[in-house]
């Protein structure tokens, strides 16, 4: 198992991805399979869903926004989208409560635009075939940049989060 510095860049200068162990978070969600193209409206609705159930019960976020993916998207994504939380919500709408698992993560920072993440996920799991591991089924994303529609798109950080096992 090779390890890396945190932050560290490889070569083509993209971030190295490192093995980290994860506790299990409580979290607020939003749960849904969408088709592809509709993500971008999943998220915006859930997100101002999420916001207002979460300000009603008084939850105190413990972390940035997050998608966890079950299986990798194709057409469709099988999806959570939420908040780590104090403790559990109340079910209200389609807010639900969930968890992140605990689990030993390969974890790579994605910097720039979400279009490109899917060239970030690959790199992610070929590294992960690099170091004899296999993923696992599920996987998240956690935005520690909050998008805003006059930034530019080269300052997004996204944090890519896969379980593995040896």
């Amino acid at each position: 198992m090779t390890g890396s510095t945190p932050g560290s860049e490889s070569a083509s200068g993209a971030p190295t991805p490192e093995l980290v162990t994860v506790g299990q978070a409580v979290t607020a969600v939003v749960r849904g399979v969408v088709p592809t193209a509709g993500l971008r409206d999943f998220f915006d609705g859930s997100f101002r869903e999420l916001a207002a159930v979460v300000s009603k019960q008084q939850l105190a976020l413990q972390g940035p926004a997050f998608a966890l993916y079950h299986g990798v998207p194709g057409d469709t994504a099988d999806l959570e989208v939420g908040f780590t939380t104090d403790r559990p919500v109340t079910p209200e709408g389609q807010v639900a409560p969930g968890t992140l698992p605990a689990a030993r993560v390969a974890r790579v920072v994605h910097c720039g635009s979400f279009d490109a993440l899917g060239n970030s996920w690959g790199r992610l799991g070929a590294w992960i075939g690099e170091q004899g591991m296999t993923p696992g089924e599920d996987m998240w994303e956690c935005y520690l940049t909050e998008p805003s529609p006059d930034m530019d798109p080269d300052d997004l950080r996204t944090e890519l989060n896969w379980p593995v096992r040896d």
